[in-house]
């Protein structure tokens, strides 16, 4: 954390730079709550009243400039409005650096320090920015973002009631071999999808001029280094690295833009998806067809084309199964970024009369997160008196 010094000279250096980016319009006016953003694109975000400030983006946080950008800019948007939180909100993740300064911060203000999970963030973020004040169902596709037993999430579908949220579903979890190496390294993700499908003997030939794919079978064999994860990007990333459209990735999102890149006219696969009873989405029936497609053109129109209409049918189902009704869905997570998924999933519930909400100034990527937990934390607030 940077010392009152540092954050003087930090300050001067600013100059008279406004730290507030955007204000957003909240429903009604609620406790005053500073939230610290993610670990990549890090936003502050505080409320005051009914409106909540959202800084700029500062950046990832995994270095020590970006870091004291962080701190120094909830200290500026503290000192700018005259707020004094009673709350900080911070990620789940104990390893993020603006959750290690949010307990510092809160021993600092004498306030609450009140944790939300990454994928309840977003969903409220967006709940937020509409000035929506009642139940949704939260679609929240993202890469990854920590569960609350720790577990990998990024393909969920939450209920979400003010403060509270429950998980209404989620994807088919795959494994994930090698951990974060396997966002960069795409193959393993298409290996994985392999794997999943009963087809591990097929990794060795299918990459044969890649280290150490002869015995990536027998690694997920023994989950050495294999966590599950139910992300939405690594499912992306596993259709690539099938389609051969990408095996490592230079930067960030690479592999799903390459794959959305190539689709021509979406194309459903009608048995490309199951739905438990327990409300999870288990789409290796399509990663099963693409492991046999030899064209990426055809291949990525497939996945995309059946991924939409799986999600459509999740959602509509789901909500039938919620002990509350629901008054919109929420799209959140930086997949939505995929023009082709959200054009074709608005078209598929529209046509069944879903209320739809959407992310607009902020995006459905990680700067909004910080505008969602002090949403989500002022309402816990709110509830608790």
């Amino acid at each position: 954390m940077a010392s009152a010094a540092e954050r003087r000279m930090a300050k001067q250096a600013r100059g008279a730079d406004d730290p507030v980016h955007i204000v957003v319009d909240l429903p009604r006016r609620l406790p005053p709550v500073i939230g610290l953003g993610a670990f990549l694109k890090d936003t502050i975000t505080v409320i005051d009243g009914d409106k909540a400030h959202v800084s700029r983006d500062v950046g990832h946080t995994d270095t020590p400039g970006a870091i004291m950008a962080m701190e120094e800019m909830a200290w500026a948007l503290i000192e700018r409005l005259g707020v004094v939180p009673a709350a900080v909100a911070h990620d789940l993740h104990p390893d993020f650096p603006s959750t290690r300064f949010a307990a510092v911060l809160a021993e600092e203000l004498g306030a609450e320090l009140i944790p939300v999970q990454h994928h309840h963030a977003h969903v409220a973020a967006v709940v937020a920015e509409n000035a929506h004040d009642a139940p949704v169902l939260g679609l929240s596709f993202d890469g990854f973002g920590l569960g609350p037993e720790n577990e990998a999430w990024g393909g969920e579908l939450l209920f979400v009631d003010g403060g509270t949220y429950f998980r209404a579903g989620h994807l088919h979890p795959i494994l994930q071999p090698g951990g974060d190496v396997a966002a960069r390294e795409v193959w393993r993700m298409g290996a994985a999808a392999l794997h999943a499908i009963g087809r591990g003997a097929d990794i060795s030939a299918r990459w044969p001029d890649i280290e150490g794919a002869r015995h990536l079978a027998l690694v997920m064999d023994k989950g050495l280094n294999c966590p599950r994860t139910t992300s939405m990007g690594r499912l992306f990333d596993a259709a690539a690295g099938l389609l051969g459209v990408c095996e490592v990735a230079e930067h960030e999102g690479q592999a799903p833009m390459a794959l959305e890149a190539l689709v021509s006219e979406p194309k459903e696969l009608p048995t490309g998806w199951r739905i438990s009873g327990e409300g999870e989405l288990d789409l290796r029936p399509l990663l099963s067809a693409l492991a046999d497609v030899s064209d990426p053109v055809e291949g990525a129109n497939l996945f995309h084309g059946t991924l939409a209409a799986a999600v459509a049918e999740w959602v509509v189902v789901s909500m039938h199964r919620l002990p509350l009704p629901v008054t919109g869905i929420v799209y959140s997570g930086g997949c939505f970024f995929n023009k082709v998924l959200t054009r074709d999933l608005s078209y598929r519930l529209g046509a069944q009369g879903v209320q739809i909400l959407k992310p607009d100034r902020l995006g459905p990527g990680d700067p909004a997160v910080s505008l969602g937990q002090a949403f989500a934390a002022a309402q816990r607030l709110e509830e608790a008196f």
